[in-house]
């Protein structure tokens, strides 16, 4: 009888293992890929004719191109702490630039670990363990409250430097031959490219600033054009960059059980992109691949948020997404099957960098609704003109300001970046005003439209616990 038993057991034992290890076997590897500064008008796939982005192109034939991918913040920190959470970065308390993200907090790689994955972040810093240039007073209150927790979270943790386009490339190698045999992998690479200082020698064969055609909301200097023009060349550095990463999936049998998800993780530091809530500060590329579940060449416009995309990966794993994710898997879209799209996303604007809320600093607090059609941004600091992210500094800047001095802008030019001040709120028909340029505040055609679209945001913000003052003012 115990014979019996025992051969029983054993038999059970390898029937349950076969099956465990069947399971591993196929759940696919999730590799997001995450380019640094990036606007999805800026690739080839998107329609832009001049922008070198052969292998993004080709990339984007073999999977489905996402016309309307917004993230939830037009900065770094904010917008990867949604990506990671399937949350707001107001819920998860990132809005603040130097903050470390929770332990309560859980990330989709670390759920994916639990589940036995291996798991790991690479490349460009992911983040979300706080500033990397912190005073000593700070540092000191990470180091005593342990605030620092991503080495503990996941298999694999490395930040690149020096030229960090080659050490993401490095890392991801190396974390592809720790990756233990049978088990899936998940793993966020960062590349730093396109983000600012641009490289003037970022590529063999660079853009021609004279060539190239500059979107409707630039004023058209020589200095614009050839900032402009080194934007594209770190583009294209990164398209070559991409282009090794898949060949090396390829190379080791790992592409076809590899869903692969390009995406950039805000705008371009550029005229009214990171650091805004107009169109190139929030919508950004996204290409997946998921061969033999992805039809080849598809695109959609349905509304995704960056939110969206750690419970797509937790269910694509064939894990339930946690009950507090606000974000929407779209794995049924993925697959071609009916889904229930959104009807809006949301963004917030919160401060940039550590510094002080001075007159060099871009400090600002905003939110955002966007629907199918019409969006409507709420800047509460409606007092503060508008400030640049990233090239304040920058000569053909300084130009453009003693050019408004002189008179010598187009009208649209010195509204859009010389205002004393801004609208507390716009609203924009984006199939008729893609460039964002005629508020539709105060129209009593959509007199309705407007205060449905604020009614949406407060709820929003009301659910998310958000600290700005709400846009919908209380009865006098």
């Amino acid at each position: 009888m115990r014979k019996t038993y025992f051969a029983f057991s054993i038999l059970l034992i390898a029937v349950m293992s076969a099956l465990a290890f069947s399971q591993t076997a196929t759940r696919p590897n999730v590799l997001l890929i995450l380019s640094d500064d990036h606007s999805a008008a800026h690739v080839g796939a998107y329609g832009n004719i001049d922008v070198k982005t052969p292998n993004l192109d080709a990339f984007a034939k073999e999977g489905m191109l996402f016309k309307r991918a917004y993230v939830a913040a037009p900065q770094c920190v904010p917008s990867r702490a949604a990506l990671m959470t399937g949350r707001s970065p107001i819920a998860v308390q990132m809005t603040r630039f130097s903050a470390p993200l929770s332990e309560e907090y859980k990330t989709w790689l670390e759920l994916l670990r639990a589940s036995g994955y291996f798991a790991g972040v690479a490349g460009r810093l992911y983040h979300l363990d706080g500033s990397a240039n912190q005073p000593p007073e700070t540092k000191v209150v990470f180091d005593r409250y342990n605030l620092r927790t991503f080495e503990r979270r996941l298999d694999f943790v490395r930040t690149a430097a020096g030229q960090t386009h080659i050490s993401a490339i490095t890392q991801y190698r190396e974390f592809l031959e720790l990756v233990p045999r049978g088990k899936p992998f998940a793993l966020q690479l960062c590349f730093s490219d396109p983000h600012r200082a641009y490289d003037k020698n970022a590529i063999a064969e660079p853009h021609d600033p004279n060539k190239i055609k500059l979107p409707a909301h630039y004023p058209d200097t020589p200095g614009v054009r050839a900032d402009f023009a080194n934007y594209y060349d770190e583009i294209s550095r990164f398209d070559g960059n991409f282009r090794q990463v898949l060949d090396e999936l390829q190379k080791r049998g790992l592409a076809d059980n590899t869903l692969v998800v390009f995406m950039g993780d805000n705008g371009a530091a550029q005229f009214r992109g990171k650091g805004t809530l107009y169109e190139y500060g929030l919508n950004v590329p996204m290409l997946v691949r998921w061969p033999g579940k992805i039809k080849a060449g598809s695109a959609t416009t349905e509304l995704i948020s960056g939110e969206d995309l750690a419970p797509t990966f937790l269910e694509v794993c064939g894990q339930k997404p946690l009950k507090e994710m606000t974000g929407r898997s779209f794995l049924k879209l993925l697959r071609g099957e009916a889904h229930t799209g959104r009807d809006y996303v949301f963004a917030e604007r919160g401060a940039h960098g550590s510094g002080l809320p001075t007159g060099t600093t871009p400090f600002d607090l905003g939110r955002v609704i966007i629907g199918k059609r019409y969006k409507l941004i709420y800047t509460a600091l409606w007092q503060l003109p508008y400030q640049p992210v990233d090239f304040a500094a920058q000569p053909f800047w300084k130009e453009l300001q003693q050019m408004h001095v002189d008179g010598k802008l187009s009208p649209l030019v010195s509204r859009l970046y010389f205002s004393p001040t801004r609208p507390m709120f716009e609203l924009f028909d984006l199939e008729t005003d893609p460039n964002e340029f005629n508020n539709l505040i105060g129209s009593k055609e959509q007199e309705n439209l407007e205060r449905e679209l604020k009614a949406r945001l407060q709820e929003w913000m009301i659910l998310e616990r958000d600290f700005v003052p709400l846009p919908v003012p209380p009865s006098q």
